[in-house]
């Protein structure tokens, strides 16, 4: 198997394009080759298909086997790829994927290569029950929530995704790994949930950092950086604009008033390209 390895900021794949439709082991493969001592090492399993409705669709297995429907990080990912190999010459295409349906998606080229990527991740989904929660709330806004003896406040937000949103005193120094797995699993989220862990530092900046579902502790989370700035606005602490600041790097996103969607703006890079026995 050819198989490129891509990151946004820090949040890696193994993409690969080719193929006509997702193989049936691709659960299988990403847990080989995800991971990091035995295998290539990546946060995700990343397929790269032909669409009825876009330019692309795109499908990713997450490193524990399990699918997601939506990955803001490695659709930056996915719209580098086809543009800088050739399969598109416009900077504005559409790719297909599972949450969100066809996302249009707006190209920054430098010396014929994409060096940023504007994607239009679409509206929020705040409705408790969609999202979904155990919740009937619209939207579910500093919702207290215990996990092993700790109580929290979370902000539920879809981005096609699940995402929990909780503000702390220090988003950089959290200990992701203590809390991260126990709210994950939380029987308020019935397809378990990304966890999102915040600090707003002003009305233009907020620091997270993210306990993916599925893959755990990342250095970014595309759509988890929607969502945190989602739920900030929703809780009056930033404009509707923001960077987020992650471990690998930061996101501009913006919640735009008009049309109600989310349009999130960052780097995508290539770290090298391989050949891989499956």
């Amino acid at each position: 198997m050819e198989f490129t390895k891509m990151h946004g900021l820090g949040n890696d794949f193994i993409v690969v394009y080719g193929e006509q439709e997702l193989p049936l082991n691709a659960s299988e493969l990403a847990v080989r080759l995800c991971n990091r001592f035995f295998g290539i090492g990546a946060d995700g399993l990343v397929y790269i298909l032909p669409s009825d409705v876009a330019d692309f669709k795109m499908r990713i297995m997450n490193s524990d086997g399990s699918e997601a429907e939506q990955c803001g990080n490695a659709i930056r990912c996915v719209a580098k790829y086809v543009y800088d190999h050739g399969y598109v010459t416009e900077d504005k295409i559409t790719i297909e994927t599972l949450g969100a349906g066809a996302q249009q998606v707006q190209l920054q080229v430098k010396d014929g290569n994409v060096e940023k990527v504007t994607v239009d991740m679409g509206e929020p989904m705040l409705d408790g029950v969609q999202i979904p929660t155990t919740i009937q709330a619209n939207p579910v806004v500093n919702q207290p929530i215990d996990a092993n003896g700790q109580q929290f406040h979370f902000t539920a937000v879809s981005m096609g995704n699940p995402h929990c949103v909780i503000y702390v005193k220090d988003a950089v120094s959290f200990d992701l790994g203590t809390w991260g797995p126990a709210l994950e699993v939380h029987p308020y989220f019935p397809k378990k949930v990304n966890v999102e862990f915040a600090t707003v530092q002003d009305r233009s900046h907020v620091d997270m950092r993210v306990w993916e579902r599925g893959a755990g502790p990342t250095l970014a989370c595309g759509t988890g950086a929607c969502a945190t700035l989602v739920s900030s606005v929703l809780n009056g602490t930033t404009d509707r604009s923001a960077w987020i600041s992650l471990k690998g790097g930061d996101l501009f996103i913006e919640w735009n008033e008009d049309d109600n969607h989310v349009y999130m703006t960052g780097l995508a890079s290539v770290v090298y390209t391989g050949k891989i026995e499956v």
